[in-house]
């Protein structure tokens, strides 16, 4: 039985048994919807079907997993493999516009095959899965951007505890969409260790690079600067692939030609939140 989800207006349907194994995945319950027609589907595939690597583009390594990413004949390939157990494969099949999975489905492995997923999918429809926390204030959202341990969702924090009306829309993964020559954060089923899956959209503000500095200083980057802040938190395995990569570059030239983006050097502090607020909301 399938069961049908609206993603930052991306509509995708996932069969079972992977629904099964959704139901430990709390995140995706706000997103379902009735059935409709749809623009992608998540299947089951079979150990028989899964694909070779045409070329191996990248390597990744999270918790206790190993994995690798590359092309296959007409799509991608993507194996996840923790020590000591079984793999999760992912292998897309653009001309079916179906994303396959095969094998096992801990909830954090098909948290994160799902996502890269629905990345490859929607990549040439102006959308990005964006490594980012967002704040919404006065009905328009912020995204914080840095490396893991810079601070972003303490940032995020302090906008909620002293910016009056300051709420958190995503603490992980916003979806980014241009539509109708708008820009709009969409709230996700990835929020990294914040429970915060909220099936809301707002027009997106500006967008604010963090750095951990022995003061509070705010500073508008050029155009070149902004791609240098948001390119990296983008998912890092499209950057190897030519088609992958120029749906990214489209889609961060649009946000970026319509959105201002700033560098925040600050300390962990309520005069950091208020600097950053009254610069997006002069």
């Amino acid at each position: 039985m399938k069961q049908y989800y609206n993603i930052a207006g991306h509509k995708l349907s996932i069969s079972s048994p992977i629904c099964e194994a959704l139901k430990r995945l709390p995140g995706f319950q706000p997103f379902r919807i009735e059935k409709t027609d749809i623009d992608f589907n998540f299947s089951e595939g079979k150990e028989m079907d899964i694909p070779l690597f045409a070329k191996e583009l990248y390597t990744l390594e999270f918790e206790d997993v190993k994995g690798a990413f590359g092309t296959t004949t007409g799509g991608y390939l993507m194996c996840l493999t923790p020590e000591g157990k079984d793999c999760l494969y992912l292998w897309t099949n653009i001309t079916n516009r179906t994303v396959y999975l095969y094998g096992n489905y801990e909830p954090y492995l098909l948290r994160y095959a799902i996502w890269v997923g629905y990345g490859i999918m929607t990549v040439h429809h102006h959308t990005l899965a964006i490594h980012t926390s967002c704040i919404v204030y006065h009905d328009k959202a912020v995204l914080f951007l840095g490396e893991s341990g810079t601070g972003k969702s303490t940032h995020t924090r302090l906008w909620q505890e002293h910016i009056s009306g300051a709420v958190l829309l995503n603490d992980d993964s916003p979806i980014i969409r241009i539509e109708n020559e708008k820009i709009w954060a969409y709230g996700s089923p990835w929020s990294g260790k914040t429970p915060c899956y909220k099936n809301e959209r707002y027009e997106l503000q500006g967008c604010v690079r963090l750095s951990q500095a022995p003061y509070n200083q705010i500073q508008k980057l050029t155009i070149l600067q902004s791609i240098g802040a948001l390119h990296p938190s983008c998912a890092p395995q499209f950057a190897y692939d030519e088609n992958l990569y120029n749906g990214v570059s489209h889609t961060l030239d649009g946000i970026l030609s319509a959105i201002p983006c700033y560098h925040l050097a600050c300390l962990p502090n309520k005069e950091a939140a208020l600097l950053s607020c009254k610069t997006l909301f002069v």
